[in-house]
């Protein structure tokens, strides 16, 4: 097809645009071949006319499908143009936040400035092993292809990082050798990969300055060289450098630094150590304050001082170094202030003392007279004399730059050469990575040397680069068989040879330097004469004759000739060289040793910029004046010597490419300059690339992309079995030129645009089905919208009609009854109307009668009343009158009468005067005389009252009297009873006065009472209506209280629920992380077991093989065997004659009390694993040193021997002591031992048995111990032999025959070291227990405390309550209080009633035993013979009627059964046949039968040879997954039972009555109990990893790549980088992969009888390894994102929870792992435009964090023209409602993350006396009990 055929109406193209450098447009009209003109129209919608050039007819460039922007690799795209180029990565940069973009080899970087969490270890470790075109592009993946390539194709690799300033070629550089660091490790344990990584502080503080363009500027190249090994393990590094910028040193332009590292020290000047150097503020020295700024924001000097001493420490500069370094730096700064005083034209003079020179001198150690003369002088040297001449004052001031150029440039060569030594390795180098940081191309408005040198680095690069490019671009085609045509690509080398070669511009350079009067004018005129006119990449500007231009491959570049030569020549003058070399400060000769021997290319100098050799070379005996000629070579000869190096280094290696792209000049986050991002593009060869590939055939498709991408466009009857075939039939209908593509072996190459074209037909496609699809169902939707409407319509008419007629009806009926009802109602109307009337004229009538009536009588009134009036009015009249004659009479007395009152009152006066002091002293009187006269009227008239009533008193007085008189007669008789009648009246007589006096007194105080009752009545009533309303508001407020309690109680019930369930889930969660840290814990502390092994066995071969660290044996046992497990035993045949004779059969466990307590000690293994490492690091020493301490080594040897033997001496005389007092024990208590006092109950006899069992268990705990420490020590003894015979085997022999027993001193000394232990283990578990009593303590205060507290509070609340409120309060809280206290003192009962009876368990059984022993020792011996043998108790055995599930084997046999149960047993053989748990079961009931016996040597022997041997099995085939199940379900069991019958009433309550009678009896195996619990963790920790091993490779290529649901997903045109395809071909993963592998699993676990609670928390550890591999790896892969993506995931997972269906694990928490992934495969799929699909996404993906979310917006990307992209403003929606979200700023979810694991107890309802043991086992030496 054509070209000009796709250029039709609506495509769009890129037109050129002086300020967004392309402009997109799109054609009004198709083009017609011979068309001048193109009607366009822009973006904006302005309509343009485009003139197409007459001369070249250049049609403007093809944009690409929307389909193909923003792909990963830029070679992807159909169209491969500059525009295209530029459009994606502005795309990529601007809207998805992608600043890595592959464009074929190469890895265009763009500086986002920005921090970006995609450095983190995670990142680090999704890249790691992946494909490179598998994943988004990273400078990760370029360093995971170069460390991959390296160990497959056993060839050096290297990564050439370029571009410009602050395009961050530094920071790309870092992270690589980050990624290597960290993938690789270190092969030495010596931090290795550190010390590479902190090269980068101290070679950033003294190469990197602030430049315009950016404040962390490298202002040198350079070259790191990381070595591996075999292995390939980092084991060194090497650097060179290259083009150093000395001219930086004495001169900054305008807003730019010096080197860093003297603002470093001007910054810390301040500090003690740095007195010495003098310095003070940058601003004072004139090489720091030449540029104006020195402070960079956010930078503190002095920290990144102290980073870059402790950098130096790291890398081996001690202290006395670095302090020299700093001395010869300040003095750089002091020499600069040195000035100069002009004495005529021709010289120039120092003032006396000058200061800055004067220090300089003190610093450098250097002679100030001879330093001041050799500034102001120089020597000249002819033929016959020589002789001094002075310098005037500019050339002095240059002299003197030159001086601290030169020695800066000297100081730098010898830190790098120090670096190298500390980054050098002594093991050999097998393979290295270089990585290469150096300037891109640069161009300026004045370029001078150092950009001269720069591009012509630059040239040589490219030229290599493009050989790359073209080389990888023929091996493409002859791979794939397809004819090779030569592509023509822009070969540099013309412009090479412009420059280097014969009478190229440096050899002419060179030439003039070596003329006496050669100039830079001069100069340049050879350049015209040899070069103008002949050179086509030769120009000479038109207004300037001092100056050149040349065609680089990126631009014309202008150079400036000024400055030329004399940056060639670099001349620094040799008297001052000399004076510098005889400084008394040793370090500054060092810097100038190399000026006497042959400067070797790679060290060359040139003016501007330095490069460094690589390592420094041995010095080498040259010939008196060689030294001289050398010393002469120009800059412009050493740098092309040293770029020459260079290139054959990476010609040696396989390049990888990293462009960096400045994106704008302004240092702003993501924002993209077009402009200066083209002339990068352009000038780092990127473009290039592209051209190349498009040269070619730049689109490439395997046959099954190909297929499953445009099977679209093929019939049914095309397609073939044979998929090549059917392709081909295809294309050739499709691309009727043949010349547009070519078939491959496994490819078809497409020609720029033919990919495009396909899409083009595809979409064409595509478009026309979606139409007729559109179509039939429009149609279809709108013929049945036709039917419902017309059936809707019938319907409605049918009821329309039918209402109408019944509302006609109901009208008729309704005008019927309305005739009626009027009729009616208008006679009753008239009828009302009529009665109205006659009832209103009736009432008028009699209104108006009593209006007449009333008048009349109203009339008749009125008269009345005015006769009446009248008669009152004369009256009136005449007593007024009467009245004032009246009142005239009286006031004429009153007159009268006052006058004669007038006369009185004067002679009242006179007699006033005499009585008026009287009046003063009684004032007041006259109101106390009226008081009282008051008072004496109301006492008369009580007084009336009393003689009222005493009248009546007097009358009942006659009354009685009248009785008496009668009674007189009677009472005559007697004399004395009148007289006593006589006296009696007397008496009553005085009474009645006495009762007088006191009924006045009652009176008045009863009428004060009563006036007091009145008044406290009046109180009370008005107290009691108060109260009555405070009882009523009191009442309201009650009720108010009570409603506002009963809600608050109600919030409070509320508010306590969700804090106890939010409470609840904290400490589930604080449960699950204290599990996790605890399993953690056990995981670290495994591999410290295998850590400290591996380096066992690295010591026992140090020992035995001649050149150490060439030999690695993997080891197969768990670390501190030594401390807790078997002696190591060597798997393999290669390790047998490295051991002595002995058989590791015949070696005894160690006791398992040990391993509990060692096992608390976890922490303290980092610090035994670091003297480990020291011991090995001695150990290695001493062997490779081991000829040089031959002497010493028999003294030391000797007194090692002889400190063993004393130790052995004492543990041999400590055990005759307690023998002694054994013996002197028993034989005291037989001869003493009368039959009263020795008799079982008797005191005596009680403390004698006492002393006697504790010394006996003395005695075994020691026997114990000798055992101990000479079973485990069988193992060392094999290390410690050969070593001896290796090194001192002379003395060794002659000591070893004086020995009694070999090794028993080696034994004794080590023994003692495990004692040792043992007691500090002891000490460590009393301090713990300490501690722990302490904690307690602290608790209970911290109890009481808030006890005391809340009895506060509680107290405060009752004091505001009313008293009954309070009482009753007071009474409830007591009542709680005594509850709780009951419940703890029940609690506290029930514990001490479980004591009470485990004692008198034991008790029992303690009773049982003594009295064996007593019957034993009453038989045996009489009660007077003395005991000369330890009296040993004799066990009676028992007979047993029946099987009491135990199982009795010999204390020789346990190797064997441990051999044949554990170690000899295969899951897939006879252990498949078994019952599940058999090895467990069988274990136990031999564990049972130990406790019976009360052997607790046995129980202890057993259970630590069953722990040691699992763990035996597990690392010899701890990679199969049936072995480590099998072992873990057992494991379990055996756990199980240990505590289904340990006799705990939590356990028992599920056994059968037969059960419990199997409990253990005599031992408490709690502990033993913790230890298996661990290493079932440890067994489940390993079962993790293996599943994970084994579906690692499925789960991305049945998850994401695998197409479950054919034809979903199309495949888009894929780059040079995509070396995997996305279809699954044969071999691959399916999801039907997985779910095989799944089922396996559950299969082996259920056979292998595991708890189902296990198996669940296994299946939920696998669905989340799925999920989090899975969402992993679509966070970094962008052509995993699209809808149909998300449409596959989703399936996929269903297909999962069909699985856990299927296996009832619903409820295992395994579909909540998958969470994630759903969320993201929803989210793939949901509607991404508006704003309520925003909230909609937000509430939605919870379970994702937000930088997941955005990522996955980013990343989408359409894979059909139909689906649409995600907006940037809706992705910006998307974080503005996410912002308040507090989630992890993690990127990818932890994969390697293990749940912590539980065991919930599963007893077994299985008897144990049923059990048989089949014979395949080979246990017949054990006998059923």
């Amino acid at each position: 097809m054509a070209a000009s055929e796709l250029y039709t109406k609506f495509a769009r193209v890129w037109i050129p645009d002086p300020e967004e450098v392309w402009k997109s447009a799109e054609l009004l009209k198709d083009y017609k071949p011979g068309d001048k003109v193109l009607q366009l129209r822009l973006e904006g919608g302005k309509d343009l006319e485009y003139c197409l050039d007459p001369k070249t007819k250049e049609l403007p460039h093809l944009r690409n499908p929307d389909i193909l922007v923003g792909e990963n690799d830029l070679t992807a795209l159909s169209y491969l143009h500059e525009p295209a180029v530029l459009h994606n990565l502005r795309v990529r940069f601007i809207d998805s936040k992608l600043i890595y973009t592959y464009c074929g080899i190469v890895l265009v970087a763009i500086n986002p400035y920005e921090q970006l969490p995609i450095y983190g270890e995670d990142i680090i470790n999704a890249y790691s092993g992946q494909n490179m075109g598998d994943m988004d592009p990273h400078i990760f993946a370029v360093a995971e292809e170069a460390y991959k390539q390296m160990a497959r194709d056993e060839r050096n690799q290297s990564i050439i990082v370029s571009g410009e300033s602050g395009a961050g070629k530094t920071v790309s550089a870092k992270y690589a050798m980050r990624y290597f660091a960290t993938v690789s490790g270190s092969a030495s344990e010596a931090n290795v990969e550190e010390k590479v990584l902190a090269s980068n502080p101290i070679m950033e503080s003294i190469g990197n300055a602030k430049t315009t363009r950016n404040d962390n500027s490298s202002r040198f190249g350079k070259y790191i060289e990381i070595g591996f090994d075999k292995r390939y393990r980092i084991i060194g590094a090497n650097m060179r450098t290259y083009l150093l910028e000395k001219s930086r040193v004495v001169f900054q332009a305008e807003e730019e630094r010096n080197y860093h590292i003297f603002y470093q020290l001007c910054a810390s000047a301040k500090l003690p150590e740095f007195k010495m150097l003098r310095l003070g503020n940058a601003d004072y020295f004139h090489y720091t304050k030449q540029g104006g700024s020195p402070v960079i924001d956010g930078i503190d000097d002095a920290k990144e001082m102290v980073h870059t001493r402790q950098a130096c420490t790291l890398l081996g500069i001690n202290e006395s170094y670095q302090m020299g370094i700093f001395r010869i730096l300040a003095g750089i700064l002091h020499l600069g202030n040195v000035g100069f005083t002009s004495r005529d034209s021709d010289s120039c003079s120092i003032p006396p003392k000058h200061e800055p020179l004067s220090i300089f001198c003190d610093l450098m150690g250097v002679e100030y007279e001879e330093m001041c003369h050799w500034l102001c002088h120089r020597k000249l040297a002819t033929a016959t004399e020589t002789y001094i001449k002075p310098i005037p004052k500019l050339q002095a001031t240059n002299a003197r730059d030159a001086l601290a150029k030169h020695i800066y440039a000297k100081l730098f060569n010898w830190i790098v050469d120090h670096v190298n030594q500390a980054l050098h390795s002594a093991v050999k180098q097998h393979s290295f990575i270089g990585v290469l940081d150096i300037y891109g191309f640069e161009t300026f408005e004045i370029n001078s040397f150092e950009q001269f040198c720069i591009n012509y680095a630059n040239e040589k690069l490219q030229q290599q680069f493009n050989m790359h490019v073209f080389k990888l671009e023929q091996e493409e085609y002859m791979k794939e068989q397809i004819p090779w045509t030569l592509i023509d690509f822009y070969d540099n080398q013309p412009c090479i040879n412009l420059i280097e070669a014969k009478l190229g511009i440096l050899d002419l350079l060179d030439e003039e330097c070596k003329m006496p009067k050669g100039s830079d004018d001069t100069w340049a005129q050879k350049l015209y004469n040899t070069h103008l006119n002949k050179c086509a990449l030769f120009e000479k500007p038109r207004l300037s004759n001092k100056a050149f231009i040349i065609q680089h491959f990126a631009d014309k570049v202008e150079y400036q000739c000024e400055g030329f030569l004399e940056k060639n020549k670099d001349t620094v003058f040799e008297e001052q060289i000399k004076v510098l070399k005889s400084s008394k400060f040793k370090m500054l000769p060092e810097l100038f040793q190399d000026d006497e021997k042959a400067i070797s290319p790679s060290s060359a100098t040139p003016s501007g910029r330095t490069p460094l050799s690589r390592t420094p070379i041995k010095p080498t005996k040259v010939r008196p004046g060689q030294t001289t000629k050398e010393h002469k070579k120009t800059v412009g000869h050493q740098f092309r010597n040293s770029l020459h190096l260079l290139m054959e280094t990476l010609n040696a290696t396989t390049p990888h490419y990293v462009r960096c792209i400045k994106p704008n000049d302004f240092k702003f986050p993501f924002t993209f300059d077009e402009k200066r991002a083209v002339q990068q593009l352009r000038a780092c060869g990127v473009l290039e690339t592209i051209r190349i590939s498009a040269a070619g055939f730049p689109s490439r498709w395997t046959y099954q992309e190909f297929f499953s991408r445009y099977r679209v466009l093929m019939k049914q009857k095309d397609v073939l079995t044979d998929r090549k075939q059917t392709c081909k039939n295809v294309l050739e209908k499709l691309i009727l030129d043949k010349d547009k593509y070519q078939f491959g072996k496994n490819k078809i190459f497409f020609r720029a645009g033919q990919v495009a074209y396909l899409e083009k037909i595809r979409a064409d496609k595509l478009r026309a089905a979606c139409i007729r699809i559109q179509k039939t169902i429009r149609g279809w939707l709108l013929r049945k919208k036709y039917l419902r409407m017309r059936k809707a319509a019938i319907t409605i008419q049918r009821y329309v009609r039918g209402y109408q007629a019944r509302c006609y009806a109901k009208f008729l009926r309704r005008t019927n009854a309305a005739t009626v009802i009027q009729k009616y109602w208008r006679m009753y109307v008239a009828r009302k109307r009529y009665q109205v009337k006659r009832a209103a004229t009736i009432v008028l009538q009699s209104y108006l009668r009593g209006y007449m009536a009333r008048s009349r009588y109203r009339k008749i009134l009125r008269e009345h009343k005015a006769i009446i009036i009248q008669k009152q009015v004369r009256g009136w009249l005449a007593r007024l009158r009467y009245k004032r004659c009246l009142k005239a009479i009286v006031y004429l007395q009153c007159c009268f009468r006052r006058m004669m009152a007038k006369r009185e009152l004067k002679k009242l006066k006179i007699e006033a005067r005499s009585v008026e002091r009287y009046k003063k002293l009684h004032i007041g009187m006259e109101n106390k005389i009226m008081q009282l006269q008051r008072k004496v009227d109301e006492q008369n008239k009580e007084y009336k009252c009393l003689l009222e009533k005493l009248t009546t008193l007097e009358g009942t007085y006659t009354s009685e009297t009248e009785k008496l008189r009668s009674d007189l007669g009677r009472l005559q008789l007697s004399e004395e009873e009148a007289k006593i009648a006589t006296s009696r009246v007397l008496s009553l007589q005085e009474e009645i006065a006495k009762l007088r006096k006191d009924l006045e007194r009652t009176q008045s105080e009863k009428k004060t009472i009563e006036e007091w009752a009145d008044k406290y009545k009046k109180e009370t009533e008005q107290l009691v209506s108060n109260l009555t309303e405070e009882n009523t508001l009191l009442k309201k407020e009650k009720e108010t209280l009570n409603h506002l309690i009963s809600e608050q109680a109600k919030e409070m019930t509320e508010t306590m629920e969700k804090k106890l369930i939010e409470e609840t889930k904290q400490l589930e969660l604080d449960l699950n992380d204290e599990r996790l840290r605890y399993q953690n814990l056990l995981n670290e502390f495994s591999r410290l077991e295998e850590r400290y092994d591996d380096l066992k066995e690295e010591m026992t071969l140090m020992v035995h093989v001649p050149k150490p660290g060439h030999r690695r044996t993997d080891s197969t046992h768990s670390s501190n065997e030594s401390e807790y497990t078997f002696s190591s035993e060597m798997t393999e045949a290669e390790d047998i004659p490295l051991r002595m004779e002995e058989p590791s059969e015949k070696k005894a466990p160690l006791d398992m009390s040990l391993f509990l307590k060692l096992q608390k000690r976890v922490t303290e293994l980092e610090l035994e694993k670091q003297a480990m490492q020291d011991e090995l690091d001695r150990k290695e020493e001493q062997v490779l040193r081991s000829k040089a301490k031959e002497e010493e080594r028999p003294q030391i040897r000797g007194a090692e021997l002889e400190y063993e033997s004393l130790k052995r001496q004492e543990l041999e005389s400590e055990n005759k002591k307690l023998k002694n007092e054994l013996n002197e024990l028993r034989k005291a208590l037989s001869e003493k031992g009368a039959p009263e006092v020795t008799a079982p109950g008797a005191p005596a006899y009680r403390v004698l048995m006492e002393q006697l069992t504790s010394v006996s268990e003395e005695l075994d705990v020691r026997k114990e111990e000798v055992l101990i420490l000479r079973s485990q020590l069988v193992s060392q003894k094999e290390a410690i032999q050969p070593k001896n015979t290796m090194t001192d085997s002379t003395i060794l022999l002659e000591d070893v025959q004086k020995m009694k027993d070999k090794g028993e001193i080696a034994q004794a000394y080590i023994g003692l070291k495990e004692t040792n232990r043992l007691l500090e283990s002891q000490l460590q578990s009393q301090k713990k227990s300490h501690d722990n009593e302490t904690e307690a303590l602290r608790g209970e205060i911290q109890s009481l405390k808030e006890e005391n507290n809340r009895q506060q509070q509680l107290l405060a609340q009752n004091l505001q309550l009313p008293p009954e409120a309070r009482i009753e309060a007071s009474l409830q809280h007591e009542i709680t209080r005594l509850t709780n206290e009951n419940l703890d003192l029940m609690e506290q009962l029930e514990k001490q009633d479980k004591t009470v009876r485990k004692l008198k368990k034991q008790l029992k059984v303690f009773a049982k035993k003594i009295g064996e022993l007593e019957v034993g020792q009453m038989e045996n011996i009489s009660p007077g013979q003395i005991i000369d043998e330890p009296i040993r108790p004799v066990n009676i055995p028992r007979k047993e009627k029946d099987f009491q599930g135990m199982l009795e084997y010999k204390k020789d046999d346990e190797q064997k059964l441990v051999k044949n149960l554990i170690l000899d047993l295969k899951p897939r053989g006879v252990a498949v046949n078994l019952i599940p748990g058999l090895p467990a079961y069988i274990l136990f009931m031999c564990v049972r039968h130990a406790d019976y016996l009360n052997d607790d040597q046995k129980v202890r022997s057993l259970l630590t040879s069953t722990i040691n041997s699992i763990k035996k099995v597990l690392k010899k085939r701890g990679d199969d997954f049936e072995t480590v199940s099998f072992w873990l379900s057992n494991t379990c069991r055996f756990l199980h039972c240990l505590k289904q019958y340990s006799g705990e009433e939590g356990f028992m309550k599920h056994n059968t009555p037969r059960q419990n009678e199997h409990c253990l009896t005599n031992f408490d195996l709690a502990e033993y109990r913790q230890v298996l619990s661990d290493l079932a963790i440890q067994i489940y920790q390993q079962l993790v990893r293996v599943l994970e091993n084994i579906l690692q490779p499925m789960i991305v290529s049945g998850m994401l790549e695998h197409e479950t649901i054919q034809g979903v997903s199309g495949v888009k045109p894929t780059g040079l980088r995509k070396r995997t395809s996305s279809i699954a071909d044969e071999g691959t993963y399916t999801l039907d992969s997985i779910l095989r592998q799944l089922n396996s699993f559950h299969s082996v676990m259920c056979q292998h009888g595991m708890d189902p609670e296990l198996i669940k928390q296994v299946v939920k550890q696998m669905f989340y390894i799925v999920g989090a591999i899975t969402l992993n790896n679509l966070l970094l892969r962008k052509d995993m994102c699209s809808w149909s993506k998300g449409m596959q995931i989703r399936y996929n997972v269903s297909q999962l929870e069909e699985w856990l269906r299927d296996k009832n694990l619903m409820n295992s928490g395994a579909k909540e792992t998958l969470e994630p992934l759903i969320q993201a495969a929803q989210l793939l799929q949901v509607k991404k435009k508006t704003d309520e699909d925003a909230e909609a996404i937000c509430s939605m993906c919870n379970a994702l964090t937000t930088a997941q979310i955005v990522k996955v917006l980013n990343l989408y990307t359409p894979v059909n023209e139909f689906e649409e992209r995600v907006s940037v403003s809706f992705i910006r929606t998307i974080q503005m409602r996410l912002r308040d979200r507090k989630d992890s700023p993690q990127l990818l979810m932890d994969a390697k993350h293990i749940f912590p694991v539980t065991f919930p107890f599963n007893p077994s309802s299985l008897a144990l006396e049923t059990i048989q043991i089949p014979t395949s086992l080979g246990l017949g030496f054990i006998a059923r009990v």
